[in-house]
């Protein structure tokens, strides 16, 4: 194989990575990006708490020249700000942000990113989401529903086709054209997460175009018990209290309706259909917890700090 390169219209790209307690399949994550077809310009790591991640990648030295760390206390931690701090600086013409548990499934994914947002009016492209080995069937499910293998563009247009999957992006491997994304005022503050939505509302909003690139795939999924599906629910429907400038005039419930049929159909496909009774316990859960952190404000802090997964962020938030 050959080495990294540039392609023709030598777009260049900074990668983005907010981290907490990595582990060694972290650095398995910096050695796969650092094999990529196209290299990255660099690497910026903002990790919150110092005493995990620089002993890991002490002894690894020069393997990682181009990787950048800053470190901050976990009580500063906030998904928009958090990532615009990595960004900040950044001369290249696009911003990769990724989670430290999305694992590139070869070595085209910056290269395929690239040719997505080379196109034209597109301002962000998010990559294929795969489950491992270890997933769950429900989270099979998941990631075929949310990730299909055929590629696609969505613009204003789509919007009563589609409702709110137009605006549907995931910083778990997002790539944003930078100069949009410091036109259109980066990531919001004060996030408690879901700022990839919240800025892709602002994207299509503008005219600009989101692409979701299938050949662009990494490794990553969640086998969450209904506990944390509920409280990432509770957190899902905050973030959309929050910012009802992004999400008024479109239901997540009917999408919902859409999920929980499409799995029954994969769950008997699969030979599987009593499976669907502990994912239908699930959704419950899940639904259960979007309809609770819609009304959020209503609720006792006592209970909101039940709810959340991230009391942290209420702390912050309250203060």
């Amino acid at each position: 194989m050959s080495g990294p390169k540039q392609p023709e219209n030598e777009m260049t790209t900074d990668i983005i990575i907010p981290t907490y307690k990595p582990d060694e399949g972290f650095i398995t994550i910096l050695r796969a990006l650092k094999r990529q077809t196209v290299a990255p310009n660099r690497i910026v790591i903002i990790n919150t708490e110092e005493k995990y991640l620089l002993p890991l990648i002490a002894g690894y030295g020069q393997d990682f020249s181009n990787v950048t760390v800053i470190n901050i206390p976990e009580s500063e931690f906030d998904h928009g700000m958090t990532r615009n701090e990595g960004a900040k600086g950044s001369t290249a013409d696009s911003l990769l942000f990724m989670t430290m548990d999305a694992v590139p499934a070869d070595d085209t994914l910056v290269e395929n990113m690239q040719k997505a947002l080379s196109a034209r009016g597109v301002a962000a492209v998010y990559a294929r989401q795969m489950a491992g080995d270890e997933a769950s069937l429900a989270e099979r499910f998941s990631r075929q529903f949310n990730y299909p293998e055929t590629s696609s563009v969505k613009s204003l247009a789509d919007m009563d086709r589609l409702g709110i999957k137009t605006f549907f992006c995931s910083n778990a491997c997002a790539m944003y054209d930078r100069k949009v994304f410091e036109d259109l005022g980066c990531f919001p503050k004060d996030m408690i997460f879901n700022e990839d939505m919240v800025f892709a509302r602002r994207i299509i909003d503008k005219g600009y175009s989101i692409a979701y690139a299938a050949e662009a795939r990494v490794y990553h999924f969640h086998n969450y018990t209904n506990m944390q599906q509920f409280r990432r629910n509770f957190d899902l429907a905050v973030s959309q209290a929050m910012h009802s400038e992004a999400f008024s005039g479109v239901s997540s419930e009917s999408e919902g309706r859409s999920y929980a049929i499409a799995a029954f159909k994969y769950f008997k496909e699969a030979g599987r259909v009593l499976y669907f009774i502990p994912f239908a316990i699930t959704c419950a859960f899940r639904l259960f917890g979007y309809r609770l952190g819609k009304k959020y404000e209503k609720l006792p802090k006592k209970a909101v700090l039940f709810c959340t997964s991230s009391p942290q962020y209420f702390y912050r938030h309250w203060s």
